[in-house]
């Protein structure tokens, strides 16, 4: 069944391009002919979920799959919403005005923790049953993955399966079960017990959570979790991430969709890299996505040649978690430049250590825009706390480059909270700041900008999942907003900026980063209480969470402000990324004495992944 959306409701709503697909690239298939039928969804508003890479490599794999359809889904406004809800409109996807609910799959990617309401508003507005427990076999089977899928257990109680690992591995053998099990008409709970067996895939409801007699230490009512196990037979103890070992042989789309209406980040976006050999403890991405896997030059250059034609875009992101770590980069860009002067290239996640004249001059020959730079911490001294590798020296030397090639905008993001952060390292961050601005003082006038905008950024630190300092306490609330205040009296140049984030919803970040299953009722409390598109600042109801802490009984000593022991069974306990406990243990310790630990490329510390390297080199170079 298509859904008709009427012209009036679409012209009574904000950006009604949102909500009407058939944008350029799409893909259309011939509902006749297709075994599974895949909605990925994102759960935020198109604007944003359009700029997501993982949508867009998904979307293209999936539909290289014979039999399979995958089109999209995003969260509606609230206007939107409103308006569906009036008139029932149920979600629906943009490919094929398809309702949700007559899909065979229905995927969610979970890239931050403030949306997982909004996954049960779109499971609501489509008419699925929220709880897993609670669908009958007419209705999709729920599907996630994604970063925050590796602590799975916040929302196990409305997922029925999620995906561990990279997608490109595992969904055409998932899909391919699937097509036989339709043909068989066995029920949806035997389809799970065999998914179970696939690689990556976790099925909450094949497991059961036991708990400790008495309340944790400095908690009134929550006690610590004792095990995590299966139910069934056959279901393994440990989910494994499934993960791509060969880049250059992973299907990469040059014919992305370009939406009708501008998005946050409307570009071309080439993946040049996964992983990270860096190390930083606070970092999850850096843990979760080892080993290091590179594309060849060959292969970008090859894609940078069909997506332009194929786009008409002009500004190319070349994306990575640590873009100066790929191999000729400098090389790379030249090539670029040389073969498409017209077109700007962007490299997010630059380290400021490694930031060299070359790769600023190459840079400046497209449209100058802001750099930014990750310094995280003030002092060296929480520097090597944290392992980030990189000194005060390093990191002036870097911005001098920039000023010296006449950029005048420079974002600083630092982190409030860090473990073992004092009163000294706070105001360094000003003095930080101040001293970057004395930098640009000291170039002479004619060889510099007219002007200057420093602009620092703090967010506060969040202890995640599978990193170092899982095991640390969060900053309480109130402590949040004295160091806040702190900084702020502590800036008094005009050229500086400060811009920090919200300390409440940085508290309930972490309360879901390393909630377990008590914590679904939270969510669901929360979205009762008529929370959705938390991680936007005027949409985020902090009274309504606040209502739903004290409704659910949710302890946030226990979630939030203890410190974990050595032995603290997690959440996540039972995924394994390839990383071990023993050697996250290891690091924690390492990173409380201030010890640190080198980079992969200087020495392998034994984190775990290096089994998962095919080659034995965690590191594997293929660009050079």
């Amino acid at each position: 069944m298509s859904i008709h959306i009427p012209d009036s409701l679409l012209l009574s709503v904000q950006k009604p391009a949102r909500y009407i697909g058939g944008e350029v690239n799409t893909i259309h298939k011939d509902l006749s002919s297709i075994d599974t039928h895949f909605c990925f969804c994102f759960p935020d508003v198109y604007d944003v979920g359009m700029c997501h890479l993982g949508l867009q490599l998904l979307y293209h794999e999936i539909n290289r799959y014979e039999g399979v359809y995958c089109e999209r889904s995003f969260a509606p406004w609230p206007d939107m919403e409103e308006a569906m809800r009036k008139h029932q409109i149920p979600l629906y996807s943009l490919e094929t005005f398809t309702p949700l609910k007559e899909f065979d799959f229905v995927g969610f990617t979970l890239q931050y923790e403030m949306s997982y309401t909004n996954i049960l508003n779109m499971l609501d507005l489509a008419g699925i049953p929220l709880y897993s427990h609670e669908r009958t076999d007419d209705d999709p089977l729920v599907i996630a993955g994604g970063p925050n899928a590796y602590n799975p257990e916040p929302l196990a109680d409305f997922i029925d399966l999620f995906y561990m690992g990279e997608g490109e591995v595992e969904y055409e053998h998932l899909f391919k079960e699937y097509a036989a099990h339709k043909k068989s008409g066995k029920s949806r709970r035997e389809f799970l017990k065999l998914a179970a067996q696939i690689p990556g895939m976790y099925v909450p409801a094949l497991y059961d959570v036991f708990y400790e007699e008495e309340p944790a230490e400095g908690c009134l009512h929550t006690p610590r979790i004792q095990k995590i196990v299966p139910n069934q037979p056959g279901v393994p103890e440990k989910v494994s991430k499934v993960m791509v070992s060969d880049m250059d042989s992973a299907s990469y789309p040059t014919h992305p969709i370009i939406p009708y209406l501008q998005i946050v980040h409307d570009r071309a976006v080439m993946e040049i890299f996964r992983g990270c050999i860096r190390g930083c403890r606070f970092c999850q991405a850096g843990m979760i996505y080892r080993p290091v896997r590179m594309k060849s030059r060959e292969c970008i250059l090859q894609w940078v040649n069909e997506t332009l034609k194929a786009t008409g875009y002009d500004e190319i992101s070349l994306t990575s978690l640590s873009s100066n770590d790929y191999p000729g980069l400098y090389d790379l860009l030249r090539e670029i430049h040389h073969t498409y002067p017209h077109v700007n290239v962007s490299l997010p996640s630059l380290r400021v250590d490694a930031f060299s004249l070359q790769l600023m001059e190459e840079l400046a020959q497209g449209k100058k825009s802001g750099l930014t730079f990750a310094a995280e911490a003030g002092t060296q001294r929480l520097r090597d706390v944290i392992n980030k590798g990189i000194t005060e020296e390093e990191i002036l030397s870097g911005v001098k480059l920039a000023f010296e090639g006449k950029w005048d905008r420079v974002k600083l993001y630092f982190m409030l909270g860090l473990p073992t952060e004092t009163e000294e390292d706070i105001e360094g961050i000003a003095d930080l700041a101040g001293k970057i601005v004395s930098q640009w003082h000291n170039i002479p006038k004619e060889n510099r900008s007219r002007d200057l905008r420093v602009t620092v950024s703090t967010s506060f630190f969040v202890p995640k999942p599978f990193t170092p300092f899982q095991w640390c306490a969060q900053t309480e609330y109130q402590s949040y907003m004295d160091k806040q205040q702190f900084l702020n009296s502590k800036i008094y140049n005009k050229k500086i900026q400060y811009h920090c984030h919200d300390a409440f919803l940085s508290t309930l970040e972490g309360l879901l980063a390393r909630g377990d299953r008590r914590t679904g009722r939270l969510i669901y409390a929360a979205w009762k209480h008529g929370c959705r598109f938390d991680s936007w600042s005027d949409l985020f109801k902090e009274e309504a969470w606040r209502a739903a802490i004290e409704e659910t009984g949710t302890e946030l000593s226990y979630y939030c402000y203890r410190e974990r022991k050595e032995d603290e069974v997690f959440p996540w306990d039972h995924i394994d990324v390839g990383v071990t406990k023993q050697f996250l243990y290891r690091e924690y310790q390492n990173g409380l004495q201030g010890k640190v630990t080198p980079n992969c490329r200087q020495h392998c510390s034994g984190c775990g992944v290096r089994t998962l390297a095919d080659s034995g080199v965690c590191y594997e170079v293929k660009a050079e």
